[in-house]
């Protein structure tokens, strides 16, 4: 249901008192590593079977130049600054108030690696770049069809990008099988509303559907996704709290933070299940864990665990999820992250849990215990402000 033009300027008005902290960063400094003895002794509680390695990336987001932070994550987690890499544009020098600004393509380069992807949301373009290697090479930098890209996805070949300046919109590419980007034609499409204050968009359904979720609008909205990759019906659902914000998604369900306009400890989690029609019903929620401004979520492979990232509080709860979608608070704070603990990511076998802090321009490294609980492995310090996004392989 839409809402009026007067709803929704109360309604970013209300938002605009948590955002601040959602988006702020300190300066630079060389990143820092924990004695690895430490680290070592802290991974106790691990789910069975050895964590392999990997990569964590962020995005630089200067305006001078947008880069990707690329950090190689060892077997125990810690991680090690690799280098940063051009992502042939501009970012913004602040916050983006979204989840999504950097991912790792579930399609990669056939014998040639992964594909990154990232918005750069101050030249609004978005850039595909190739990971082999102990390096990173950029392929192809394009037109976002927007203003202020903040959230990117992709299934397959298909790629959507969220774009808040402006109206606001999606926009719709193909990802080459060399990792290049190409628009697609007749993609764009609006979101329920101008001034909708969107935060995230993610592919559901194996493609074949595109959830968004909308602060300012207190929505959560979907398009179906038809064989030609283009958006066909919108749906639209009221969120179960204000302010819906960054979302984990599974096959047919999200679990979406609502950081309720910033208000103290009145942060929540709603599940939602998504119909193949792009109808969308609420599974649960909305449920508290007495924190603030809760921003971001990640849900791990098995999809027992959500962990929701409290920006007002530094913080990070977790919650249980059960097999048909509904979520029950774990632990109302499983960790203390840094000052405006923001955006999540889970290695990809959810062995550890990454968090960028804004507010103390770090990054948080947690284990993750087959019971859910986190134990602190590092604590990387001195990102350049404005760092925004995190995606882990």
């Amino acid at each position: 249901m839409k809402q009026t033009k007067y709803q929704i300027a109360i309604a970013i008005a209300v938002t605009a008192m948590f955002l601040s902290a959602c988006k702020k960063d300190n300066g630079f400094q060389s990143p820092e590593s924990s004695d690895a003895a430490t680290t070592a002794s802290a991974n106790n509680g691990l789910r069975v079977g050895g964590a392999g390695t990997g990569h964590v990336y962020l995005l630089s987001n200067q305006v001078a130049g947008n880069k990707v932070l690329d950090y190689s994550r060892s077997f125990d987690g810690t991680l090690t600054l690799s280098g940063s890499w051009p992502t042939g544009d501009n970012g913004t020098g602040g916050g983006l108030g979204s989840q999504g600004a950097v991912i790792v393509a579930s399609k990669g380069i056939e014998g040639e690696g992964k594909v990154l992807l990232a918005v750069n949301a101050g030249s609004n373009t978005i850039s595909s770049l190739k990971v082999k290697g102990n390096g990173i090479k950029l392929i192809s930098t394009i037109s976002s069809g927007g203003i202020r890209p903040i959230s990117i996805t992709q299934f397959g070949d298909m790629v959507y990008v969220l774009n808040a300046g402006g109206e606001g919109n999606i926009t719709g590419f193909r990802l080459g099988e060399n990792g290049s980007l190409r628009a697609m034609e007749n993609s764009t499409r609006p979101l329920s509303t101008t001034n909708s204050g969107p935060a995230e968009i993610a592919f559901v359904r194996e493609g074949n559907v595109l959830a968004i979720t909308e602060k300012a609008a207190n929505t959560i909205m979907t398009y179906t996704v038809g064989r030609s990759g283009l958006p066909g019906t919108m749906h639209t659902l009221t969120s179960a709290n204000l302010t819906p914000f960054g979302f984990a998604a599974g096959y047919d369900k999200i679990y979406v933070t609502e950081a309720a306009g910033g208000a103290s400890g009145a942060s929540t989690v709603s599940s939602y299940r998504i119909q193949e029609n792009g109808a969308i019903s609420l599974i649960s929620g909305p449920v508290g864990a007495g924190q603030t401004a809760a921003c971001w979520a990640v849900v791990t492979d098995n999809y027992k665990y959500v962990y929701a990232a409290n920006t007002g509080s530094g913080t990070i709860s977790s919650f249980g999820v059960s097999y048909s979608g509904s979520i029950s608070l774990n632990a109302a704070v499983a960790a203390s992250a840094g000052a405006g603990a923001a955006d999540a990511a889970l290695s990809h076998d959810s062995k550890f849990l990454y968090v960028r802090n804004g507010g103390s321009s770090s990054i948080s490294v947690y284990a993750v215990a087959g019971n859910g609980s986190l134990t602190n492995v590092q604590t990387i310090t001195g990102l350049e402000a404005g760092t925004v996004g995190i995606s882990a392989d």
